[in-house]
Formats: structure tokens, sequence, C-alpha cells
């Protein structure tokens, strides 16, 4: 799912993000609360799919959030060689739902068969797998951590490194 080490050429240039949470979009949810932070897009009737937990949509919101900010920056998702992520427990746990954070993070990277080309399928929560979000052979090197967040709410922050490609 990810990279042990990653070669940057010499005189590459890095792009850097900043901390990245989920956004506040389920206002619905009451400030300061972790469902506030959960990705609306993934919402049907008002609740998210079966098996899928808070950290994996607060996840999926922040990594769409780092999409953007790539974008903007003319980089993709496939530029990205390293990530931090830190994980706070969800209320009432005294761990971080590592499951749920890995699933968030197959719906954008690591999802694509490195010899065949063939895109894996990946399950949102406990639901059938079926095609990522975003379709992404990149593996970057990953650390992921447990951590208290300051941002009251958030369950997820996520700092990645992306190299600008020469031909750009």
């Amino acid at each position: 799912m990810y990279a042990d080490g990653i070669a940057v050429p010499s005189g590459a240039t890095i792009y850097r993000t900043a901390g990245t949470g989920p956004k506040d979009l389920y206002t619905i949810a009451s400030e300061g609360t972790p469902e506030r932070y959960i990705d609306i897009d993934l919402l049907i009737d008002g609740r998210l799919p079966q098996g899928v937990t808070i950290t994996e949509a607060q996840a999926i919101s922040a990594l769409k959030q780092i999409r953007a900010n790539l974008q903007s920056q003319g980089l993709r998702l496939t530029d990205v060689i390293a990530m931090h992520a830190f994980l706070a427990n969800p209320p009432g746990s005294d761990k971080a739902d590592f499951a749920g954070w890995n699933r968030a993070y197959r719906q954008f990277f690591a999802n694509t068969d490195l010899d065949t080309g063939a895109t894996s399928m990946v399950p949102l929560g406990s639901g059938r797998p079926a095609p990522p979000i975003e379709r992404n052979p990149a593996r970057p090197t990953r650390t992921t951590l447990q951590v208290d967040l300051v941002v009251p709410g958030w369950l997820v922050e996520i700092e990645v490194e992306a190299v600008v490609p020469a031909y750009r």
C-alpha cells in the first residue's frame, strides 16, 4: 500500500502541503463534533453507508482537500511521494481508527495493479469492493501517528509532499 522509500532526482522541486483536515460541511451536526467534518458526498438519505466510520468519512474529505490543493499548483495525486497522517481517537475509543483511515487512503492511492495496470476494487466501509474515488497507482512513503489534534472534532490531519514533474 505504500513505498518503503522513494528517490527524488537531484534538482527536483518538492511541493509540501500544510496539515490538512476535513472540511466543515455537515452543518446539521453540532460545531466541534467529529460528525461535523464528514464528507457529505458520502451520505445516502442523511446517513453514512454501512460500515463507513467517521474517521474514514473525514479522511476522504481531507484527501479531497489535498487533491484540490495539489491541482491548484498544477499537480496531481500521482505526484505525491510522501504522506504523514495524524489520527485522533474517536469519542469513546482509546485507539485511533487505523482501518477506516486505510480504507480512505485506498480510495485515492495504491489502487492500481502495478503489473497489469488494472484498477483494484476497494471497499467503502463494510460495503462490497467498488471502483475507487480516484484511480491512482502512486504508493507514497507514509507515516501514520495517533495524536491529539488541535481542531475540535477533527479525527484526521494529513500532510503530503509531491515532486513537481520536470516536464511541467
